[in-house]
């Protein structure tokens, strides 16, 4: 055991002093951040109310909403007529068409009508004078023959009575709406309605191996046009889904980012020169452009976007003009950095050969500015295709108006899905391109 005395013990302590006499936020800086989250993470609680928040929050809604995402509803309305005939009506753009035969739906000899709703486990039977409603194990009639329905026994949990109509949730499949005269019903289906061919095209609800058929020998449906060109047609012009349109609009949300990134790298790449410190030695200039850099990245692209709408009317010019500027601003922030915190030695010794200023820049400067550059003008190209869909939405033109007018309707959540899957998609594609060109040009390996 080796012991250590007094005159050995200061010695040490003397040349290591950082660890025997550390500062008080050395020794309680990590304990003093702790309890200044804590309490930060308190006063959030308090401030937005997050108990009131989370207790009066319509968590339902999530499942509803999801469940639109991937389904679509069938609307039959059940109609009891002054003779005790029941008729049957869709709405004007049923997904089964203008004459649909369901197989769901029963006409029974006693001239009632059930229809499923899920299975046998859900369903709705509908006669002159009343209407039974099966779900979670048990049937509940409801009398319709006097002035407002009426529910016969006990009323479940499920069941709502209102003065003039009376309401069954059956969760995910659907719910019933009945009243004395009519019995309203929402059936959901899992999948996307007509996502092919909408209820007006020749192909529609024709089994697939059938529509193969008719477009490889087929006869020609429509004399002047072959069957592929007008299945084509059908598709692209779906009025339901809207492919043609929603495609168009996506490459304009992808031309909108490339365009205004392209011009904004442009303009930002001379100006960065002048900005830079160590390149331009004008104080007064390089304050200047840094301010103006500033100023176009503090304005947000959506500003922009609403100025330039304003400016030039809706549309993807507006768009562009609104990447355009903020990227100056991003960029130009970016590249400056980078040209101040080059290594001046190369620089140096090429003007010392004599070099004009072009060749000083060349050679001096690019090979070393040049992967950030590369680097961070192709992430900011990424992220715009996302910023892009955003300003869409306040008429910048692109996808993320489509989009918005979906959501707008707050019952399109499936025309909703399919446009952020494309986006994603696009955002996918155009993160693995920008990751492969980027390591290319920058000559390393992609990981």
């Amino acid at each position: 055991m080796t012991v250590i005395d007094a005159n050995r013990m200061r010695e040490i302590e003397a040349r290591y002093p950082e660890y025997f006499h550390r500062s008080f936020r050395q020794r309680f800086g990590g304990l003093m951040i702790l309890i200044a989250t804590l309490l930060y993470s308190l006063y959030a609680v308090w401030f937005f109310d997050l108990p009131k928040l989370f207790a009066e929050a319509h968590w339902e809604r999530v499942g509803i909403y999801l469940s639109q995402w991937v389904s679509y509803e069938v609307q039959p309305e059940l109609r009891i007529e002054d003779d005790g005939s029941i008729d049957i009506r869709y709405p004007r753009f049923s997904p089964l068409g203008d004459n649909p035969h369901p197989d769901w739906l029963v006409n029974n000899p006693d001239g009632s009508i059930t229809v499923s709703i899920s299975g046998t486990s859900r369903s709705v039977t509908v006669s002159k004078s009343e209407t039974i409603v099966t779900a979670y194990g048990i049937s509940v009639p409801v009398e319709v023959s006097s002035g407002a329905p009426k529910v016969v026994g006990p009323v479940p949990g499920w069941m709502t009575v209102y003065d003039d109509n009376v309401l069954a949730d059956l969760g995910s499949a659907g719910n019933v709406s009945i009243s004395v005269d009519r019995v309203k019903i929402r059936k959901r289906f899992i999948g996307w309605a007509n996502f092919i061919f909408d209820t007006q095209s020749s192909f529609f609800d024709k089994p697939v191996g059938e529509v193969i058929g008719l477009i490889v020998s087929g006869s020609r449906i429509k004399p002047e046009q072959s069957n592929l060109s007008l299945a084509f047609d059908d598709i692209w012009n779906n009025s339901e889904w809207q492919h043609g349109d929603v495609w168009t609009k996506l490459f304009q949300t992808i031309v909108m980012a490339f365009l205004g990134t392209l011009l904004g790298s442009l303009a930002a790449f001379p100006l960065a020169f002048l900005a830079a410190r160590n390149i331009t030695p004008n104080r007064l200039l390089n304050q200047i452009l840094k301010r103006f850099f500033d100023f176009l990245r503090s304005v947000d692209m959506l500003i922009w976007a609403l100025f330039l709408t304003r400016a030039f009317g809706p549309g993807p010019l507006a768009g562009s003009g609104a990447i355009f500027l903020t990227e100056t601003g991003t960029l130009g922030k970016l590249y400056s950095e980078g040209l101040e915190n080059i290594d001046n030695k190369p620089r140096e010794g090429i003007k010392s050969t004599g070099a004009e200023t072009v060749l000083v820049h060349r050679y001096g400067i690019m090979p070393q500015i040049v992967p950030v550059i590369v680097s961070q003008t192709l992430y900011q190209w990424e992220s715009n295709v996302r910023g892009a869909t955003i300003i869409g939405a306040v008429g910048a033109g692109g996808i993320g108006l489509k989009l918005w007018e979906a959501m707008r309707t707050n019952a399109n959540w499936e025309n909703v899905a399919y446009m952020v899957i494309l986006i994603l998609i696009v955002v996918f594609l155009f993160e693995a391109a920008s990751n492969a060109l980027r390591h290319r040009l920058m000559g390393t390996k992609a990981h």
